[in-house]
């Protein structure tokens, strides 16, 4: 069974493949640029981009599954061919916020339309649902780096963040065994932490002290702002904040009903990824 990794060098898909190739499965990943994707050498390596339908069918013959990378916008394309090609399953990464009702600036219209466009075209799907990534705080890399601070609005925001590592592991269970047509995967890490405890998890990883600066909601959105981000991008991202903090969020029981053990810890993240604060 022919297994077809999208975005094979996204920040998913790329652990998606490792952890197919680990499970003896046969890969194929589609990159924009073969030469620069450093895949390992057993994967079957092929030129095109979800973004560009006149590349996928080549490189969706004899597959029989597919990791779907989500990109609403060629979706409907990308059931199309992959109908014709004889594909079965679809295992799509979406979003936890998904079925939340539509608002500017959210990310939940994005994935609805990629689960509703696969759901459509009759195959065997199965939607894996996260919330958010523990990656997201890479973002405070570069102040860390530069004075061990961290600059954020709502410290006490309790979320449930998610190693990605942990979604390739769920995506390559559920793409090499039956038993999950037809189900939506809610997926988050196995606890719930504040940012403040977030920033605490970095600096024990990195056994140094790091200074958490509250910042107002008007600041924090400034900041944003002046990095590009779109204003109701910044909304959206302070209202879940916000929202985090009046009512933390509880780790879902999806990786430890797929997996048989709990998932990733924020704190084992964090020393993982240290050298990326350091």
């Amino acid at each position: 069974m022919t297994i077809l990794v999208t975005g094979a060098t996204g920040s998913v898909g790329r652990l998606v493949v490792d952890e197919l190739v680990a499970l003896g499965a046969p890969v194929r990943a589609l990159t924009v640029n073969p030469e620069k994707a450093a895949l390992p050498e057993d994967v079957d390596v092929v030129t095109g981009y979800l973004g560009r339908p006149g590349t996928l069918p080549a490189a969706l013959k004899g597959v029989d599954a597919v990791y779907l990378a989500p990109l609403p916008d060629t979706v409907v394309e990308f059931t199309e061919l992959a109908r014709e090609a004889g594909v079965g399953r679809v295992v799509a990464l979406s979003g936890s916020n998904a079925d939340e009702e539509e608002r500017e600036g959210s990310s939940g219209a994005h994935y609805l339309k990629v689960e509703r466009a696969v759901e459509a075209a009759g195959f065997d799907w199965t939607f894996l649902r996260p919330g958010v990534f523990a990656n997201n705080t890479l973002g405070w890399a570069d102040e860390i780096r530069a004075s061990g601070t961290v600059s954020s609005a709502y410290p006490d925001a309790a979320q449930t963040p998610i190693d990605l590592r942990d979604i390739a592991r769920v995506a390559a269970k559920v793409l090499t065994e039956s038993g999950h047509t037809g189900r939506k995967i809610t997926l988050s890490g196995p606890e719930s932490i504040t940012q403040a405890g977030q920033v605490a998890a970095i600096a024990a990883a990195l056994g140094t002290e790091i200074r958490f600066h509250e910042l107002t909601r008007a600041e924090h959105r400034q900041v944003w702002l002046d990095h590009g981000i779109p204003g109701e991008v910044a909304d959206w991202l302070l209202d879940g904040f916000a929202e985090a903090t009046e009512h933390p969020q509880v780790p879902e029981p999806g990786y430890r009903e797929l997996m048989g053990e709990p998932g990733t810890t924020y704190q084992q993240w964090a020393i993982d990824n240290a050298g990326a604060f350091r």
